[in-house]
Formats: C-alpha cells, structure tokens, sequence
C-alpha cells in the first residue's frame, strides 16, 4: 500500500495537468431507472465541510432530482455508522443507512460482520488494488493527512510538532477532532501520536499514543471537547488534530475570523484512507449503486479533490488529464507530504483495539 499511494502523492503536487476536462462515463440505464424508481438516498457521517461532502452532494441531486437525499447524523463518527446498519437491519424507515464513508480499518470489519453488499463501479480498475476489497464490499474513496489546526487570536506560538503539544503554553488547548473511542479520525490521531514516539504503526503505536495523550490529559493541555470550525472560533478547542483536508475547509469557513495556521506535524505525519461501502440491509440499493457510481465519476473525485482530498482514483485521473489544474494548486505544498506513513489495514485494526479498549483506562478523558 505505502508505494502506489505515496506515488498518488507525489504525482499530485508534480505532474501539470492541463485539461479541466470531464470523462463522465454514464451508468447503464437500467440503473438509473431503478434508481429513479426507488427515489431516495440516506447517507450517514457526511458533514458538508468534509472532503467537500456539500458540493458532492448536491451535484448528485443535480444530476438526479428525482432522488431525494436524505442526510443522517452527519458529525457521527465510523463506529456510529456500523451501528446505524446495525440498528436498522429490519428497518426499510429514513433511519436505515444506504451507504457509508468509514475509515479503512472499518471496511473489513464490517464486510467480516455481513453487514455489507458488494459492488464494483465502472470505474472498478482504476481504484488502486491495496486500498479495495477485490471481492467489492469496500474500496477506498480518498486519503490525507493528520494536521494541526491553530487560532492565532489565542495562541502565540504555533506548535510544529507533537513534542510541542506537552508544553505548559498550550494548557487546556489542545483537542482531537472526534471520541477516540468510536471516530476513525480520533483513532488514527493516537496512532501518529505513538508514531511520533517511535513505534511501530499497529499495537505498538495504540499503547505508545495511549501513553501520550495519558502525558497530555495528566498535563492538562488535552481539551475533551470533539473540535470542529465552530469550538475552535470560540475558543474551546484553540489547536485541534484533523485531517488537512478538514482544516482547510475550516480555515475557509472561517474566513480569517479568527485567523488559523494550518501545520503538517515534523514528526508522526499519518496518512489516512476512508473507504465506501453500501448497506447489506440498504432500503435503497439502486439510488446507493448510482451514488457510487458518481462518487468514482471525474466528476465525483474532482469535487472531493475541491474538497482538499486527494481522491483515489487520481493516477489514472492524472494521465487521461481530467484533473482540474486549479485544484491541486489550492493543495499544502508537496514536501508537508513527504513523511508521511500508510499503515495497512492489519496495523490500523491492532492499534484501533488498543486504543478503543483502553482510551478510558489509561487516558481517563470523556471526549465528547
């Protein structure tokens, strides 16, 4: 995995691509029409500042008004989407989620757990093989990296690394973007963490960044408050950890009120993949299908990569030149990228048990 998407990486801030052209292969008809007939789509977790999830959206109900979008919970995290499947099994109500967004290490679990149906787009063969399930249950949708997010009305010296973070300046600032014990983006923030202090991706990192929030709580620079564009304009969360991708949108939203720093940690740089899947028990699988289906459209992955995301079908993307020049240059500059660790679904799965089974134990912080 770590070769073909540091290659993903690195083509994005080097290659030129000139045409802003789209290669929108349509789905079969008989889809649409099933769709259509179905006439309804419920999504869960897709906050509208998240990898540009707003414009995504409504570009799908552009394209087919006659599919109504129905939005769950959208600052749920992936463990709250596994248990909305769940709960809703034997629901075909506007509660029962068609298709979800989950963090890779979720995938397997939930294709393991029956709760999934596969499918392969159209555009199947251009998503990388190490980040899909080549039966077609998951298949990753896009990556980025962990980054710090900072208000510069309250805070003097911007942090650049996680060492900085244990500094007595940053008392009662410092908050994670989610409950590491059920957000995927929470949960891989534990792991740069431990990577930061020289663990290996996997058990390793879970007990080493355990360790260190545990140093950050007891320090009282951990704020257990879920940050989002909102806690950090007010205050309460003043420097969070999210994804790029996030931060930038926020830094958008907030328009300079009040002014951020956006910084890639020198050490511990994480790079996270998210994955799609549709609903083994899906009350709309036709609308989920042809939702996929733009998802993976140039259409789709270049509004994920307005979104700041880098979307996973952005090498062959790259060489058919259906990439829109202006969006990569909006992206951090290549060298914030350069560091960064993929680790494979085996390392997220073990540093993921660590850390949900012992958030409370050692770290002691009711994050909410």
């Amino acid at each position: 995995m770590t070769t073909n998407l540091r290659r993903m990486l690195s083509l994005s801030t080097a290659m030129v691509v000139a045409s802003t052209s789209l290669a929108f292969a349509e789905p079969g008809a008989e889809l649409i029409a099933a769709a259509k007939k179905e006439g309804a789509l419920t999504t869960v977790a897709l906050p509208h500042s998240w990898c540009g999830y707003g414009d995504v959206i409504a570009g799908f109900k552009a394209k087919y008004p006659e599919i109504q979008v129905n939005e769950l919970n959208p600052d749920a995290g992936s463990a709250d989407e596994v248990e909305a499947i769940k709960a809703n099994k034997d629901n075909k109500g506007p509660q029962a989620p068609d298709v979800v967004d989950v963090g890779l290490a979720f995938g397997p679990q939930m294709k393991s757990e029956g709760l999934l149906q596969p499918y392969k787009v159209s555009t199947w063969d251009e998503i990388p093989a190490t980040i899909k399930d080549e039966e077609g249950y998951w298949y990753g949708d896009y990556y980025g990296v962990l980054s710090f997010i900072v208000n510069k009305d309250l805070v003097a010296n911007t942090p650049t690394d996680w060492a900085d973070l244990l500094k007595p300046e940053y008392a009662g600032q410092v908050a994670l973007a989610g409950d590491p014990r059920a957000s995927n983006q929470a949960i891989l923030g534990v792991l740069a963490a431990g990577l930061h202090k020289g663990a290996k991706a996997g058990e390793e990192t879970g007990k080493a960044g355990l360790e260190y929030f545990a140093e950050l709580n007891k320090a009282g620079n951990f704020v257990p408050v879920i940050a989002k564009a909102g806690t950090i304009a007010q205050g309460a969360t003043p420097i969070a950890v999210a994804w790029d991708y996030n931060v930038l949108a926020w830094r958008d939203e907030l328009a300079g009120n009040p002014p951020v720093e956006i910084v890639v940690p020198k050490t511990g740089v994480l790079a996270g993949v998210y994955v799609q899947g549709i609903s083994a028990y899906a009350p709309h699988p036709n609308a989920a299908k042809l939702w996929m289906e733009y998802l993976y459209s140039d259409e789709g992955q270049n509004l994920w990569l307005k979104g700041y995301c880098h979307p996973a079908r952005f090498n062959a993307m790259a060489k058919a030149g259906s990439i829109q020049k202006e969006l990569l240059d909006a992206l951090p500059p290549a060298a914030s990228y350069e560091a960064a660790v993929f680790p494979t679904v085996e390392e997220q799965n073990a540093n993921k048990a660590v850390v949900t089974s012992g958030w409370d134990s050692v770290v002691g912080a009711n994050v909410q």
